[in-house]
């Protein structure tokens, strides 16, 4: 996909999750990896009146090119690409299940086999740094080791995926499980898969989604 694609796929998606609920007034922040860097929307920017112009490319040295000053949260981007190659996009949001979540401090355990779909029996919780960090930075990499997403203690979620659709799914998948294992912990503590109960529902992942051979 060429930049100007990019640039209006991450305003079509910051849109999406607007619509949806997932954002709140200029809290989260979308990136897609592009050429020797990657393409960020801007500080202090929520869905309405963004254009394709405000987004900003952030080369992987830091160094920025547009008009506005790139997301706060673009370390954590930008360490996520060089260290996880196989990401081409990083969503971050204040959702309200993941954040409820999140400001409880909680790992997800396996309580669901949907977890699957997030790389792991569980979706941990990044211990908590303040916004725009490195150490924040690296507990979320700590954190999403071996997986698609991870929470941030007191603060929000992270989903990343090959591309801008898969990490807008990704997105959709940890506040749906966030939702659903809040909802369980009200009456008490979930029934947890077995190891290998989990380990049959990872399998059974091997094929979905994915075309007929």
């Amino acid at each position: 996909m060429n930049e100007q694609a990019l640039r209006a796929e991450l305003v079509r998606f910051t849109q999406e999750l607007d619509a949806q609920g997932f954002s709140h007034g200029t809290a989260g922040n979308l990136s897609a990896r592009h050429g020797a860097g990657f393409l960020i929307t801007p500080s202090g920017f929520g869905a309405e009146g963004l254009t394709e112009d405000d987004i900003v490319f952030v080369e992987m040295s830091g160094r920025a090119h547009g008009r506005w000053q790139p997301s706060s949260e673009w370390l954590f981007h930008r360490d996520i690409y060089a260290q996880r190659p196989e990401f081409g996009a990083v969503i971050h949001t204040h959702s309200n299940a993941a954040t409820a979540l999140a400001c409880l401090r909680r790992d997800i355990p396996p309580f669901h086999y949907m977890l699957a779909l997030l790389g792991g029996d569980s979706l941990r919780c990044a211990a908590y740094a303040t916004f725009g960090t490195q150490a924040l930075s690296e507990n979320a990499l700590l954190a999403m080791r071996e997986r698609r997403a991870c929470l941030l203690a007191n603060h929000g979620m992270i989903a990343a995926g090959n591309n801008l659709a898969d990490a807008y799914r990704n997105t959709v998948e940890v506040e749906n499980l966030s939702e659903l294992y809040l909802r369980a912990l009200v009456v008490g503590e979930p029934v947890l898969l077995t190891p290998a109960e989990f380990a049959d529902a990872q399998r059974q992942f091997v094929g979905y989604g994915k075309p007929k051979e």
